[in-house]
């Protein structure tokens, strides 16, 4: 028998063991192979199936059947990494798709918790809780429509809510994780004899750390429970142009420490500009100079003459880094003093109030359909992260400056533009996001998760190799880059050279705690980058 031969055999068995499971879908379809072995950025070695379980039980034995079978284990969310978090170019995988186990399981509003099944949405549980009066105090992503617990657990999800709460990760309580012997273990206080409420994290040892950003390194997430808080019941929002990058992050970091916000994000000069497209600047400046002049706050009001000044000087800066707030709080009263809090911190720093149409926009409209996959020109976008304490930044977005400069001219050639954003994460540091925006062909993703009536508006672009290659030298560049500064950063996948930035004696301690839940290192093998072997 050939070497192709005993493979299909091999195969052939690991279907029939899977089949024999119950409840479980495994598909071969060509389309579904194609599109679950791409993610929105790259497309890597073809799975050979994907199955998608219909209980932690049975996605915990059909683990351990790939497993045995000799086949790594591609553990797979929403699908909305761009850093190949389950694309795999190594031998090809099973992909454990989570996308039926998206159950509530438990609203708590007695003791604040919720608890879900990883391929819940972040759009799920927000509907879930909202009767209750309840949200998660970090609520999801842009993408929360699809994106998954499972998914931003593994990846280190963040937005809605980040300025104030952190990551979603930082609400966490505990987890159920299918090892890849087939063992469903709890951790968190879930995880003790006679515990009816797992509501509590850290009773000994955090053992849900090592499971969290961990891109399904260690295993496949299949529950997890999450505190939560009172809805606020009272929302602000408010925009402001600052004359350089140096003045916008200062504002920034000033909101961040002063906690007044949920969300605090700063534009670069073109993600200000295409913001505001359509805007009547000036006549909504007017109206804020109208509310200024009846000011009852004397600090407000010197607030705003000093940004009406700079604005009458310089006109309608569009063409600056803009910096974006939405405040919640109880009470009327307790935003008015937040929205002041930002107004006066701007006005320190020379930046004038604009529109809030940004963050507002943000809001209006949590979780809509995932047309953002791609631009409204049919263009392909991909992002990095570098996460950096706030007096790291402009380190970091010079190093990012100088590789952008020298790669200037090929990106151009090519027909890749680029923009930067900066997110307030918790009070202390930064999420540093330079992106890139191309004409490319779209990858299966592209197609699945955007709205048909939205694609239909579009022409899909050609094959763009140029752009695929200096993209690539980039991305490459500016991960080193990253490194060599000390940064972190979220959604590592296989991108990030996270392995080998570990210092040696945390790097022999995380590879003791692979080896003890996953011997044969069939797990998502070569996620964090980290080599099979390793």
């Amino acid at each position: 028998m050939s070497v192709v031969e005993s493979q299909a055999v091999a195969f052939r068995q690991l279907e029939e063991r899977l089949g024999a499971l119950g409840g479980v879908s495994i598909s071969t379809d060509p389309s579904d192979l194609e599109a679950c072995s791409a993610d929105v950025y790259s497309r890597g070695t073809a799975c050979l199936a994907v199955v998608r379980p219909g209980s932690a039980a049975q996605l915990a034995a059909a683990v351990r059947c790939i497993v045995d079978a000799g086949y790594g284990v591609l553990p797979r969310g929403g699908g909305l990494t761009y850093s190949s978090g389950y694309v795999s170019q190594a031998a090809p995988g099973v992909v454990v798709d989570t996308a039926a186990l998206d159950r509530i399981l438990d609203v708590n509003p007695d003791d604040m918790y919720v608890t879900v099944e990883a391929g819940a949405t972040w759009k799920q549980i927000y509907e879930a809780l909202r009767p209750h009066g309840l949200r998660l105090p970090c609520f999801g992503t842009f993408s929360g429509a699809a994106a998954t617990v499972g998914g931003g657990l593994s990846n280190g999800a963040l937005f809605f809510g980040t300025a104030r709460y952190g990551t979603v990760a930082d609400s966490l309580l505990g987890l159920e994780v299918a090892l890849a012997d087939g063992t469903l273990v709890q951790t968190g206080q879930g995880a003790f004899h006679g515990v009816k409420r797992p509501a509590y994290r850290t009773y000994g040892p955090d053992l849900s750390g090592p499971f969290v950003h961990d891109c399904g390194f260690l295993g496949v997430k299949t529950k997890a429970t999450f505190r939560v808080i009172r809805a606020p019941q009272h929302t602000g929002y408010a925009s402001f142009a600052f004359p350089g990058i140096e003045a916008a992050c200062a504002a920034l970091s000033e909101v961040a420490r002063a906690e007044v916000v949920e969300e605090a994000y700063v534009f670069d000069p073109q993600s200000t500009r295409g913001s505001f497209a359509g805007v009547d600047v000036q006549r909504a400046l007017r109206a804020i100079a109208g509310a200024a002049r009846g000011e009852s706050s004397v600090l407000r009001g010197l607030g705003s003459a000093a940004k009406l000044a700079w604005g009458g000087a310089r006109g309608v800066a569009l063409d600056a880094y803009s910096l974006h707030v939405v405040a919640a709080a109880r009470g009327p009263q307790a935003l008015r003093e937040d929205l002041a809090r930002c107004q006066e911190i701007a006005a320190r720093h020379d930046g004038i109030e604009l529109p809030d149409v940004v963050p507002r926009g943000a809001r209006a409209s949590l979780f809509p359909p995932l047309n953002d996959v791609l631009l409204a020109t049919g263009e392909r976008w991909v992002a990095l992260n570098a996460k950096v304490p706030h007096s790291e930044v402009l380190e970091v977005h010079r190093a990012v400056e100088a590789v952008l400069t020298e790669l200037a001219e090929p990106l151009a050639a090519a027909g890749v533009r680029t923009k930067r954003m900066f997110i307030a994460l918790s009070n202390h540091s930064f999420s540093y996001e330079p992106a890139f925006m191309w004409a490319d062909e779209w990858l299966p993703i592209h197609r699945r998760v955007a709205e048909p009536k939205f694609l239909a508006r579009l022409s899909e672009p050609r094959r763009n190799a140029a752009a695929t290659e200096i993209i690539g030298v980039a991305r490459e560049r500016l991960v080193r880059e990253f490194a060599r500064l000390g940064a972190a950063s979220n959604q590592i996948g296989r991108l990030y050279p996270y392995g080998e930035s570990l210092a040696p004696t945390t790097r022999r301690l995380l590879q003791q705690i692979k080896r003890a839940v996953d011997p044969s290192g069939l797990m998502n093998p070569g996620v964090l980058g980290l080599k099979d072997g390793d």
